[in-house]
């Protein structure tokens, strides 16, 4: 069983692992291959923040926001939108 944060922003269980990672601190969403977010790993830290979801869908509605490292394009329209 995988723990996955849902629409709500609450831990569930789930069958499936899920396929977008997060940092609950910084409340941003990116791809599991995310360099960024190696990194940080790799140097001890994130981890006890690190949050995941099924999809990019439930992390938007979890409010979280899409990584500019790693999803550049979609941080763009988010960036976009919040300055309207």
């Amino acid at each position: 069983m995988w723990t996955l944060i849902g629409r709500d922003g609450k831990p569930h269980l789930s069958a499936e692992p899920g396929t977008i990672g997060g940092h609950r601190g910084g409340r941003l969403y990116g791809r599991l291959d995310c360099r960024t977010a190696l990194q940080a790993l790799a140097r001890g830290g994130y981890v006890k923040s690190r949050v995941f979801f099924r999809d990019e869908p439930t992390a938007i509605a979890a409010g979280y926001r899409p990584c500019a490292v790693c999803m550049p394009l979609e941080y763009a329209k988010w960036k976009t939108a919040i300055a309207r």
